[in-house]
């Protein structure tokens, strides 16, 4: 049996109900909340493992719900989404939602997700003893630090685990597919823009210009690369 909960935050109940056979089929133990607000109260009495977090809700969004988690939890979040709602995706991301599923969905592959971030998640309780340093940029993953220029840069997580990821081979291009199975845990052959809006954002969080002494090169047919300038 698993012993891990999942807190399934959504205004229809058809969803609901969907996510809670698979998640339970598959030994999650599994708590429900209608709304943001009570999303918020479930949080704190069930201490869930993950939480899978509608954006379009009443009296809380997702997004606030995210926005609020975030300034005391890391708990893992993943969002579900309407093609309709690129924006707040993004912005789900942007505060730190862990990734995204766009409705409709195929619960099996939203159960494999969970399954995924959670598996990402134990791996990174001994996180690397050391940093990676490049002129100018430090890297720690330990300390959970970016140091641009001496300057403290925060990042999210996924946007900590990307920029490692690819640091640690520099020079090596990576495809947006392998990047998916190595950051996110899990291999996903449709929709891969979550890699393309993390790149974006690390690269403005880096201010990468043209007397930077590293990048993050866009490699055209095959996807990204980081780079230390000779």
């Amino acid at each position: 049996m698993n012993d891990k909960m999942v807190l399934v935050v959504d205004d229809e109940p058809s969803i609901r109900e969907l996510l809670g056979l698979y998640l339970t089929k598959e030994g999650f133990l599994v708590e429900e909340a209608v709304d943001g607000a009570e999303a918020l109260i479930k949080h704190q009495e069930k201490k869930p493992d993950i939480i899978i977090l509608d954006i379009m809700m009443p009296v809380l969004d997702g997004i606030e719900v995210c926005r609020q988690i975030r300034k005391f939890s890391n708990i893992p979040m993943l969002m579900l989404t309407s093609r309709a709602e690129d924006d707040d995706r993004i912005l789900g991301l942007e505060l730190g939602a862990d990734d995204y599923v766009t409705k409709p969905f195929n619960p099996r592959e939203v159960v494999a997700r969970v399954r995924a971030v959670l598996r990402r998640q134990a791996a990174q309780q001994e996180p690397p003893a050391a940093a990676l340093s490049f002129p100018h940029l430090l890297i720690d993953m330990a300390r959970h630090s970016v140091t641009v220029f001496e300057q403290d840069i925060p990042f999210a997580n996924k946007e900590m685990e990307l920029l490692w990821h690819m640091a640690s081979h520099p020079g090596l291009a990576f495809s947006r597919e392998q990047l998916l199975e190595s950051v996110w845990g899990y291999s996903y052959c449709g929709d891969t823009r979550t890699v393309d809006t993390h790149i974006k954002r690390i690269r403005k969080k880096l201010a990468i210009t043209a007397c930077s002494p590293w990048d993050i090169k866009t490699v055209w047919g095959i996807g990204y690369k980081f780079e230390v300038k000779k």
